[in-house]
């Protein structure tokens, strides 16, 4: 299979991110290529990531190796960890040209990215994300963040890697619901920008979910472009890229209503919101019926059971106003919401008072 390549450009640096088979077994070559001469690498590395891929990465580097293993869950994302890694550096006088990788899912790629970004003011960083998720998302644009006892992702900064390394090969190491949490991001993606797009991955669905490498491949490349294009005009979120949040705000509601437990992952979640979205965007007419059915007829080829009534009862419908209440995104006493005016095309500038969602909730568990 050949590498598809993509090149992130924004004001703050540039970076390739490079999509394929196998392609982490060529990180020495990578390196080289990118000019990371670096004679130290400290290797940060998800408890889930197989210990043999390790190994054979570790096998290809000729250089002085570190590693940490972490396990990568919200309360590891933590400063305590940050500062685990950064003692790592420091106890073996690593200087801003060596490097740091890492090596898993989100969670470990916004925690390297963070403590490379103030160690020493900035050392070399690399990311090779191994969930799908990850790969089409928070791979791409350069934020990177933990968690404190006021929240989540409250403290962070900007930092770009010198490359990102999306392997499809690390795919087939992930259980079916985790599958499903990327793909949450690469449909959101279609919805929100590229309706050609999105009849690709109606047409193909099954052999995206099924890992068939030709499909899933063009879908992270067209997603992952999707991604680059709204992050690049507006790279620290102060318009355009509000967009990305479209399901979120219902949907981290979701997640925090049931406590984040694995009842429901970020990806279910997000699907869930997705869904609630486009039929709020229906319930106000800003979106027609037929449009709206093909977003309702996909999400039930993806799961039929991902539907509100199996997850919550009419009594949660408080409690998750509530956790849309303090989004992030509202700037005064109403709802934020980006709603859907046809599939391709998304709007941010929505406000709704509490009441009126709550009735359309009241609504939705009626006709769901």
């Amino acid at each position: 299979m050949k590498t598809s390549k993509i090149l992130i450009n924004t004001s703050d640096g540039k970076y390739p991110i490079l999509i394929g088979n196998n392609l982490s077994l060529k990180l020495g070559n990578l390196l080289k290529k990118n000019n990371i001469l670096s004679t130290k690498i400290l290797l940060v590395i998800d408890t889930k990531v197989p210990r043999k891929i390790v190994q054979k990465i570790k096998n290809k580097l000729k250089k002085k190796i570190f590693l940490i293993y972490i396990n990568s869950n919200e309360k590891n994302k933590s400063q305590n960890t940050v500062d685990k890694i950064i003692n790592i550096l420091l106890k073996n006088n690593f200087n801003r040209n060596d490097c740091l990788i890492s090596i898993g899912g989100g969670i470990i790629g916004d925690l390297s990215a963070f403590a490379a970004s103030i160690f020493k003011r900035g050392l070399f960083y690399v990311n090779i994300p191994t969930t799908l998720l990850a790969q089409v998302d928070s791979s791409i644009g350069g934020k990177t963040g933990i968690n404190s006892k006021y929240g989540k992702n409250l403290i962070g900064s900007f930092y770009q890697p010198k490359f990102v390394i999306s392997d499809i090969s690390f795919l087939k190491s992930l259980p079916k619901r985790e599958i499903l949490c990327g793909y949450a991001e690469i449909f959101k993606h279609s919805l929100i920008s590229d309706k050609v797009f999105f009849s690709f991955l109606d047409k193909n669905i099954k052999k995206i979910l099924d890992l068939k490498s030709s499909y899933i491949k063009k879908a992270i490349y067209k997603s992952c472009i999707i991604k680059k294009n709204i992050v690049e005009k507006d790279f620290k979120e102060k318009n355009l890229r509000k967009v990305l949040n479209f399901g979120h705000t219902f949907g981290h509601a979701y997640e925090a209503s049931l406590k984040y437990s694995s009842k429901l992952n970020h990806g279910e979640a997000v699907i869930l919101g997705i869904s609630s979205a486009a039929k709020f965007s229906q319930y106000n007419n800003i979106i027609n019926i037929n449009e709206y059915k093909l977003i309702f007829n996909h999400i039930k080829k993806i799961n039929k059971k991902l539907v509100l009534k199996n997850f919550f009862k009419k009594n949660s419908i408080k409690k998750i106003i509530k956790f849309m209440s303090t989004d992030k995104k509202n700037s005064d006493n109403n709802i934020n919401l980006i709603l859907i005016k046809k599939i391709g095309k998304v709007n941010f500038n929505y406000k709704f008072n509490v009441k009126k969602i709550e009735k359309f909730l009241l609504d939705y568990f009626n006709i769901i």
